[in-house]
């Protein structure tokens, strides 16, 4: 089959190229790449004037050394700032902070700091400069790796850049362990799920365990209907 020629599937498929539009009342990408961790990122610049934004398009991206990173589709002052001082933050966005994360999204004036804007106190970190978000149960020391110009297939610039930073420090707020464990529902994590403004939370009973198959034969007996 050829890109022109359409599929039989269509039917039963909504099909699309997002180069043509997607013909729908809003553009489904990012609900369906989701819901997604949300990458509440502070930052100084280089007088040391703090900022703090969330950033949708945000994930983990190796184990060792561990590196985040976040796209940003526009000018903000976090790639400026990340470009400038090589370090930022990653604060763990939670039930509780979803207001607050959601006014660090506005544009402030240049020099405002966002956490004044959403009434955020602040801590200090270990090895970088930015600043934590003391309500915040989980932070990420990060220093800069690398900060990428997205492409699209024909080689041309578009509109973001991917910054990615090793994790040099981690705080976790100690009753989200447990037994040693990281208990990742305990925190309420909120993510974004895509829309004009809709987000989910993990919540105890929305979490489950699946291992994965060690062996070949543990494959089959995994895909049974009645497998636990």
């Amino acid at each position: 089959m050829t890109p022109e020629t359409p599929s039989a599937d269509t039917e039963t498929f909504h099909v699309y190229e997002p180069a043509l539009g997607h013909g729908l009342a809003h553009d489904p990408f990012n609900a369906i790449i989701g819901p997604r961790p949300i990458g509440w990122i502070s930052t100084c610049d280089a007088q040391g004037r703090p900022n703090l934004a969330p950033y949708s398009f945000f994930n983990a991206f190796n184990y060792t050394p561990p590196i985040i990173g976040f796209s940003s589709i526009s000018g903000r002052d976090t790639i400026a700032n990340c470009a400038a001082t090589g370090e930022f933050v990653w604060n763990l966005t939670t039930e509780a902070l979803v207001r607050a994360m959601n006014a660090t999204s506005f544009a402030a004036l240049p020099g405002e700091s966002e956490f004044g804007l959403a009434g955020l106190q602040t801590l200090p970190s270990r090895l970088v400069r930015p600043l934590r978000v003391a309500a915040s149960p989980v932070h990420f020391e990060c220093r800069v790796t690398d900060i990428v110009q997205l492409h699209d297939s024909a080689g041309r610039d578009v509109p973001a850049r991917m910054t990615f930073g090793e994790v040099v420090a981690v705080h976790i707020r100690r009753d989200l362990i447990h037994d040693g464990v990281y208990r990742t529902a305990e925190a309420r994590p909120v993510l974004r799920a895509g829309g004009r403004g809709d987000y989910a939370q993990i919540t105890p009973d929305a979490m489950f365990e699946l291992l994965r198959p060690a062996t070949r034969e543990d494959i089959a007996p995994a895909l049974r209907p009645d497998a636990p």
